[in-house]
Parts: structure tokens; sequence; C-alpha cells
């Protein structure tokens, strides 16, 4: 829900493991636990936390052991050192053998909080040294995490680069796991605001009393069993981004006060009088039509033109065939690092079947193909044929479920003929020529052999 900080902890009691969450989270970090360390080993991605607490003794895998390992993976991985000894010898011998810091238990959680927020931001300094020293333009972070060579990726590289630096919020549309999130974090990642919080918050998952309290904060007393008060979103991305993922979901009274914020750049706490600046610039994303449920009375019209002065939407997979095979490879890379396994090579053949499918789950969907092509999980589609294929989608418009169908067979077809376009045209009962064109239009690509 925030990005104050990624953290992991690490220990064997899983009481304190929850304890520790509930602060943590309370505090405005995001919190991985894990009580059984030889687990945590396999499972912490160095890439994706800021830091990781770990108790000292533990059965099986002791925390310096981990740090060890984990450090191993990512030297620049802060990992911090618990033990309920006050054991001076081993917390200098820790220090020495890289732990960035060592708590001994019991802790007080406000220190927990300080000692923690020193490591995030520890964290951060040095990525943005490594990636000023990293030879790579704007333009060349653009293109590595928005891949493609499809017309509407090119285009909406070029605005996401025009727009990064202007103070305007922003809308994004697209279908459901087309990557709007991916597309946040990489406009903020480019702007000015980089070095400040990115914080995101899912407007469809929480229940509205709780989403305005996360939203907009509260004042000491002001909800019913609260004795302390919160601070907003808005003000943990104080100077940052804060991204709100199905906003068609918020009340009309939630659109409203949002719509306060954005116009005064102040929040006024539940319970409150006193609004609180804020510097923040606001990504917004839906699935849905807000044009519609705008003209419908649904969504606030007012709220929604001063997000859509700035809309971009993300295409859908099917709308870009032709870089399924790039991201594909991307996702196979990635996801080989991460369970340590080795990069697969897929054949033209599969490569094809791969741009032929529907994605009606976009790219998460085919994220998830690529992990289990590298676990040794996927299904062989070139025995199981067109019966592997998803139950088509009876919502979609006939001509685009004629369209994925004629795609399919197209690409199956080639498949089958080792890619030459000719056979292909020959075993369809298709002019080569129409079968050319279908091919281009459709992002495959076929052989010219015969």
């Amino acid at each position: 829900m925030t990005t104050r900080g990624h953290i992991v902890f690490v220990d064997d009691e899983p009481g304190l493991c929850a304890a520790a969450a509930d602060w943590l989270e309370s505090s405005g970090f995001t919190v991985d636990t894990w009580s059984d360390p030889v687990q945590a080993l396999g499972g912490i991605d160095p890439a994706r936390c800021d830091a990781v607490l770990t108790d000292l003794r533990m059965p099986d895998l002791p925390g310096d052991r981990l740090m060890a390992a984990l450090r191993e993976r990512d030297p620049d991985l802060p990992v911090i050192l618990m033990s309920a000894h006050a054991d001076v010898p081993v917390a200098v011998a820790a220090m020495r053998d890289g732990a960035h810091d060592f708590i001994e238990k019991p802790y007080m959680a406000e220190y927990l909080v300080a000692v923690l927020d020193r490591a995030v931001e520890w964290r951060r300094l040095r990525r943005e040294i490594a990636q000023a020293r990293a030879p790579q333009t704007r333009r060349d972070r653009v293109e590595q995490r928005l891949a493609g060579r499809s017309p509407a990726i090119v285009q909406l590289r070029e605005a996401v680069l025009q727009l990064a630096d202007v103070p305007v919020d922003v809308l994004l549309t697209g279908e459901a796991g087309s990557g709007r999130e991916t597309l946040a974090r990489l406009i903020h990642d480019i702007s000015r605001r980089a070095r400040r919080p990115f914080v995101a918050l899912d407007c469809t998952a929480i229940p509205e009393a709780a989403l305005e309290a996360e939203l907009l904060g509260h004042e000491r007393g002001a909800l019913p069993g609260t004795s302390t008060e919160r601070a907003s979103r808005f003000e943990f991305a104080n100077g940052g981004t804060i991204y709100l993922a199905g906003i068609h979901a918020l009340s009309p009274g939630l659109q409203l006060r949002l719509f306060r914020v954005l116009q005064d750049r102040a929040v006024v706490r539940l319970g409150g009088n006193a609004p609180r600046p804020v510097d923040v610039r606001l990504i917004a994303s839906s699935p849905e039509d807000l044009a519609a449920l705008a003209r419908q009375g649904r969504f606030r019209q007012d709220l929604y033109f001063r997000l859509a002065s700035a809309g971009l939407r993300v295409p859908a997979l099917a709308e870009r065939r032709e870089d399924i095979g790039l991201l594909y490879t991307q996702f196979l890379h990635e996801a080989a690092t991460r369970f340590r396994r080795p990069v697969p090579d897929p054949g033209p053949a599969e490569m094809e079947a791969l741009r032929a499918r529907p994605w009606p789950g976009n790219l998460a969907q085919l994220q998830a193909v690529a992990e289990r092509h590298v676990l040794g999980l996927r299904e062989d589609r070139a025995r199981a044929g067109a019966s592997a294929d998803p139950v088509p989608d009876d919502s979609l418009p006939l001509p685009r479920r004629v369209a994925e169908f004629e795609s399919r067979a197209i690409a199956e077809a080639l498949a089958r003929c080792g890619g030459s376009s000719a056979a292909a045209a020959e075993l369809l009962g298709l002019p080569r020529r129409t079968l050319n064109e279908k091919i281009a239009r459709y992002g495959l690509r076929g052989g010219e052999g015969g």
C-alpha cells in the first residue's frame, strides 16, 4: 500500500512476526514476514525489498548465515540483525560481516521504525548511485521498461517522456493486466519526484469507510475504537506520487473530497478542520470507461475532466502482437533469475503460437505462462494444438472473436509448416498474397520458403 519501505521480517516466533507486521504496516511500510528462515531464503527477492530484518538465533538457519546468503545475491541489501541476548561481540562480528545494524530485543517500536527508515534511505541512495553510473539516458530507461515496437507502444513511450516532468495529474485506462501500475511507476521513476515516495492504493480492495481513512487520514479519536491519529496517504506521498488504482470504485462523497484535495493541494483529515498542504502528483487508473460513467452520472464530471486532460491508454496485449515475443523473452529471463533456473529457449513455432493466443489476461497472463515455462509446468502447445487454448470469451465483439480465431489458425498452420507461408497458404486454402497480408495484420511472421 505504501513504499515508505518494503521490509522483510524473519523470526521463528510467528506471534512476533504478526505483531511487527501490524506495527510496521500502520507506520506506512509494506511488510512480508517469514517464520521459517529456510523458506525465507528461497522466497526473498532482494530486488523487490528495501531492507531485511532477521532474528540472529533461529533453528536450521541462523540470521547471520541468512544475511550472508542474501548479501551474496545483492551486496547492497541492508540486513538488520536482532538478538534477545545482549552479546556485544556478536554485534561487532555481525557489523564486520556486513550487517547494516544490530537491534537488541526487546526493542522499542519507535526505535525499530527509525532504524528501518535509515536503512531504506541508504538503500535508495545506493540505487540512485547505481542508476547514475549506468550508461542509460531517460529514453533508454523508458524503452527498457516499456518494451516493444508496436505503434501503440512507441506512441505511449513518447507521451510518457513528454508528461514525466509536467506538473499535471494523469489518468491511465486499459484492460485488467495490461500494466497500468507498471506504467505509473515508470512515470514516477523518470520524473523529478523519483527520490520521493510512490504510494499505491487499490480503491476496489478496501471497504469505503476504511478507504476514506486511508486516503484522508484521521485525527485522534475521530473514528470509533481509535486513540491515535493517522496521516493520510497523500501526506505519506508528499513530494512524490500517489497511485490510485480502480478510481471508478470511489463513492460520490469520496470523489468530491478527492477533487477538493486536487484543487486545493491540501488534505483535511477526518475529524479535523486544518488543511494540510501536500505536494503530490496523482496518477489514477481504471479499466472502466470513465467518460461513459461521467455521462451516466456515475462519476463526477469535474473530477473526470481534471484527470482526463493528461489521459493515457495502455493497449491490450492483443493490440500489440508484434511485441509478444520480446515481452515473453523478458519474462523468461526475469523468472529464471528469480527462481534460479536456466533460461528456456522457445522455438519459432512456440512463439508463433503465443502470438496467436487471445490473451484476455494481458501482460499478467503472459508473465504467468513464462513463469510456468521456467518452472517446467508449461503445456506443450505444439502437441496440444487448439484444444489447449482458453475458452473463447463470448463477451467480446464478434469481429474480435473472428480475428482471434483467424490469427490462431494461421499461427498453427505456420507452425505445422515450419514457418513457410507458401505451404501454410496451401494448407489453409488461401492465396499466398492474402495470407501474407493477414500475417502482417496480426503481427505473425512467416518464412518465404516453399
